[in-house]
């Protein structure tokens, strides 16, 4: 395969951090790439530099989601989720309202994203067997309930429900599915280790790039989880 025949990816929720360096690490790998987030005019650099097309996208909205994968020029070979949102505080003092709109970016909007990208899947002739990747980024939230962050651990437990349904209907398929523990602290653009806690960040290129090596997975040997951490956090 040459590095101009990988396809197509898709980047859900993109910003400066983890989804450039998947944009980035993409990019380079030979994939044609379309950009998508509420705010696209912040993307104009990266989609300049990795050559990207960008499209406005509200995935918590399943019309703006369909119409969104309808405007593709083709199918996806690959999609990543990445948009999560998170409420803080006490469980007795949570705004049910603002739950309801966290749960509908980092739940509801990782359903609308991954139904419409498997539907277009499905509609490929599959190469080599496989027919495409989906990847939704998580967080050890989704494994572990922590005080104080309820919704967070609503929406990725989830998230990670529904990437490990996903993988089971659609792996017979042909179609990839995999949920990405993130577990740590990332070291995104402005953000930099404690003093007393070197290398204690994952370093975005590194996640990246363990990415792309789902992407790409023989299908004899797939993998629906993996979990990312540093290596000095405890677990």
């Amino acid at each position: 395969m040459t590095e101009a025949a990988k396809g197509h990816a898709v980047i859900v929720g993109v910003g400066d951090g983890l989804s450039a360096a998947l944009a980035r690490r993409l990019a380079a790998a030979g994939y044609t790439l379309t950009l998508a987030a509420r705010d696209i005019a912040k993307l104009e650099a990266l989609a300049v530099e990795t050559g990207a097309a960008r499209k406005s996208l509200d995935a918590a909205d399943a019309t703006s989601v369909s119409a969104f994968f309808a405007g593709l020029a083709e199918a996806p070979r690959v999609v990543i989720y990445n948009p999560s949102a998170r409420v803080r505080g006490a469980l007795v003092e949570l705004d049910p309202d603002a739950v309801r709109q966290a749960l509908e970016v980092t739940a509801l909007g990782a359903f609308h994203v991954g139904q419409a990208a498997a539907a277009h899947m499905l509609t490929t002739d599959p190469r080599d067997g496989t027919r495409g990747t989906i990847m939704m980024t998580g967080a050890s939230a989704g494994v572990k309930g922590f005080p104080r962050s309820a919704p967070f651990a609503m929406g990725k437990f989830a998230q990670r429900g529904l990437a490990q349904s996903m993988a089971r209907e659609l792996h017979p398929q042909g179609i990839h599915v995999a949920w990405i523990n993130i577990d740590g602290a990332i070291r995104n653009p402005g953000r930099t280790e404690p003093s007393d806690n070197p290398d204690s960040m994952l370093d975005p290129d590194a996640i990246a790039a363990a990415y792309l090596q789902l992407a790409e997975q023989d299908r004899s040997a797939w993998s629906d989880e993996l979990t990312l951490r540093p290596w000095v956090e405890r677990f």
